[in-house]
């Protein structure tokens, strides 16, 4: 009895204790609830939103989605959006790299367990370099956004006016940067179709905020091609790959849809094309009318949209590696071989097993969100939920429409998979609870597969 009594007095006042990854889970929730909070306010909306509107533009913009159930350019005050781009720079780069940004800037030292939470929202393999990874990446990220601003504003200033040609690149900026999709006009930047500019300034900050933190400093910091690291290499190759056929797909299956690629001339297809096959892979951004898009084209950009950006990126997605990983697995396997190889470079074990474990956890996620708004959209082809459900896991952003009809229960599930699709499946899975190692080899067994 007395050892049951000491072993509760123990259970009871043992500190509680918060693992990286629920730290981590934990910021980002608050962030979603303090934005909340903010667009409630009267000063932040002109027009009257519910609590779960706040709640789901705050999910978006912290996710860095741009699934929006209103109309961010008409419902928000000034206030509203800078709150809106707040919430999207801050979840884009990191709420662990803010923080420790701001505990650098006071010359604190960095504690062990605040290093292992960079660790986690970085998705970096080990502590080494995490701080140095914090700090380059401010300045990688800051110097882009302030060129690119600053290209935009030549374009738009002689259209708009100085301040608000000025505001108007800084919020694309940022949004495109992160890989938000947020736009202040309602029906993105198709007004801009056939715009040189505006085009290829938005796809490079997609392309340069989704192929991850470590490929650009390992750019910036490599002299020749053999120098980089495979990662970089895969991403890089692959970015280029994927880009390239998704441009070429769009282009083939919209070129004669009369709603979208149809109605415009030879040059303005071209960078319709271009533009959309970019952007899907978690941007969110148009230039064509997403609600007219051909079957097939709609199943490529969930494709797309599903595999995402890069590790360590401000994009979502199970991760463009993570496809390549078990793309060559496969390949592996029908080939007869006993290893991975990728660029000459043996892929261990253990980064297959991951790939796989991401892959199927997202599916499962996928398909619950999926069976829920299937249900509950009666009245919804299967095909704009799909797309909708995906484009929330990937946190792109794009819709076929579905957004502002969204149910009560259809919103918090969607607002469920931005979380989810923002902080990655394992993140989550190790939030709820601590993977064992077990030391216990049982005998070998065999199952019939295929």
């Amino acid at each position: 009895m007395a050892l049951l009594v000491n072993k509760s007095r123990q259970f009871l006042y043992q500190p509680f204790t918060l693992k990286p990854p629920q730290i981590l889970a934990l910021l980002f929730l608050i962030l979603i609830i303090v934005g909340a909070v903010l667009l409630k306010l009267p000063i932040a909306h002109e027009k009257t939103i519910s609590w779960i509107d706040a709640f789901f533009i705050a999910t978006s913009a912290s996710t860095v989605t741009g699934l929006v159930t209103v109309d961010p350019g008409t419902t928000f005050t000034l206030f509203g959006e800078i709150v809106i781009l707040f919430l999207i720079q801050v979840g884009g780069l990191g709420v662990m790299s803010f923080a420790s940004l701001i505990v650098i800037m006071l010359g604190k030292k960095i504690s062990i367990k605040q290093r292992m939470l960079m660790q986690e929202a970085l998705n970096q393999p080990s502590l080494g370099g995490v701080i140095r990874l914090v700090r380059n990446l401010f300045l990688f990220s800051i110097s882009i956004q302030i060129i690119a601003i600053s290209v935009l504003s030549i374009r738009w200033v002689p259209d708009m006016g100085l301040s608000k040609g000025i505001y108007y690149s800084v919020f694309h900026v940022i949004s495109a940067y992160n890989n938000a999709g947020f736009s202040l006009w309602s029906d993105g930047l198709i007004r801009y179709v056939g715009d040189p500019t505006v085009n290829l300034v938005i796809t490079w900050l997609i392309i340069t905020g989704g192929i991850g933190f470590t490929v650009l400093i390992d750019l910036w910091v490599s002299k020749t091609w053999k120098e980089l690291t495979l990662h970089s290499k895969v991403m890089i190759i692959s970015t280029f790959v994927i880009n390239i056929l998704a441009i070429l797909l769009v282009y083939l299956f919209e070129f004669n849809n009369p709603k979208t690629l149809g109605m415009l001339s030879g040059g303005e297809k071209l960078w319709a094309a271009y533009f959309q096959g970019i952007s899907p892979r978690t941007a969110g951004f148009n230039s064509i009318d997403m609600t007219a898009i051909q079957p097939d084209t709609a199943l490529l950009m969930t494709l797309l949209m599903f595999v995402g950006a890069g590790s360590a990126s401000t994009g979502g997605g199970i991760k463009l590696t993570t496809f390549v990983v078990i793309l060559f697995t496969v390949l592996t396997f029908i080939k007869g071989k006993d290893e991975t190889v990728v660029l000459k470079r043996t892929i261990r074990n253990a980064i297959i097993f991951r790939a796989l474990a991401i892959t199927m956890i997202s599916l499962m996620v996928v398909f619950i969100a999926l069976f829920i708004l299937t249900y509950v959209q009666k009245g919804d082809s299967f095909m704009v939920i799909l797309f909708e459900v995906v484009s929330a896991f990937g946190t792109v952003g794009l819709s076929m429409g579905l957004s502002p009809h969204l149910m009560l229960i259809s919103k918090i599930v969607i607002m469920a998979v931005m979380i989810f699709g923002k902080l990655g499946p394992l993140t989550l899975l190790f939030s709820l609870a601590a993977p064992k190692k077990d030391n216990i080899r049982y005998p070998d067994g065999e199952v019939l597969t295929g």
